[in-house]
């Protein structure tokens, strides 16, 4: 993998001994060794290229100039560089980051999955975003057709978690009116941690009621039958959660991009044209204005780019 952007000292460091190993998707819907076979969720399991990546070392000139050092990013390394700010005294503001996956043209997906579109450096990619985060929010037609499962552990973050007062998984948070889901699914059944449900005020209560027999958290985060974006993420840093990811869908992204509810997104261009009419990463009406981010970091691994912009 070659940082793009910013080149910094840390850049110019020797491959650590033993880098980790190229991931892809588990069957439990979360990340484990790439090439095992499952049912694939949210990026699923990837055809991927080359396990190593590479760095350009900044010693003058261009980029591309220097040697290149075909090396892996470790796990730590890549947790590092996409590290959560750090909270202000006081009360921890929440952030709320966006991870999606877009082809050359446009596409947030290919006959319904991103899965097609991403990679195995994009799913370590997506692993660690996970690990880093208290709480994964995603829309509830994203659950259906991505198939959620429960996070589960990761070896590899737990002491970090422990130290930052996290619990051992991110819970899964899912945005919905209707409460239209199927309760006997592992998401239900098996969390570590239990699923949350942010809905409206007004939906239904019987379906409030099947939710929390299910095990399911349901917190109200809006006065009609939807969930205001500012409000939900208020309602989850009151449950302690401040490092917040959101994986979209479309519909989602766009009612955070519209209530200016978004600090971050990580972007993974994926080096694919899939034409047709798949959504963008973000749907519904246009804002008055674009909203302008900042470039943060930029990554590259077999031709995907992996870029972070963070609100300006």
């Amino acid at each position: 993998m070659r940082r793009l952007f910013p080149v910094t000292e840390e850049t110019a460091a020797q491959a650590p001994a033993g880098g980790a190993r190229t991931l892809g998707r588990s069957p439990e819907g979360e990340v484990g060794p790439a090439g095992q076979d499952g049912a694939a969720g949210a990026r699923g399991a990837a055809g991927a290229g080359p396990a190593g990546g590479v760095v350009r070392p900044p010693v003058g000139g261009p980029v591309g100039a220097a040697a290149v050092v075909d090396r892996e990013w470790s796990l730590a390394e890549l947790a590092a560089a996409y590290a959560y700010p750090e909270p202000a005294p006081g009360a921890p503001r929440p952030w709320l980051r966006a991870n999606m996956v877009s082809s050359l043209d446009g596409a947030a997906q290919h006959e319904g999955r991103s899965q097609p579109i991403s990679s195995a450096t994009d799913m370590r990619i997506f692993g660690t975003l996970r690990a880093l985060a208290d709480v994964v929010v995603v829309g509830a037609e994203t659950v259906r057709q991505e198939g959620y499962r429960p996070a589960r552990v990761r070896d590899e973050f737990a002491g970090a978690r422990a130290a930052a007062g996290q619990t051992p998984v991110p819970a899964i948070a899912i945005v919905t009116a209707s409460l239209e889901l199927d309760f006997t699914l592992p998401l239900f059944t098996s969390p570590l941690v239990p699923t949350l449900i942010l809905t409206g005020a007004a939906a239904a209560p019987d379906r409030i009621a099947a939710a929390e027999r299910a095990g399911a958290q349901v917190v109200i985060a809006g006065e009609g039958m939807g969930v205001e974006p500012a409000r939900a993420v208020q309602a989850l840093a009151g449950l302690g959660h401040t490092r917040l990811l959101t994986e979209g869908g479309p519909r989602l992204l766009g009612q955070l991009i519209a209530a200016e509810a978004l600090d971050e997104l990580c972007l993974t261009l994926s080096p694919t044209l899939t034409a047709g009419n798949a959504q963008r990463i973000a749907g519904g009406p246009s804002v008055a204005v674009p909203h302008r981010f900042g470039l943060a970091s930029l990554l590259e691994q077999d031709g995907f780019l992996f870029g972070r912009y963070c609100r300006s």
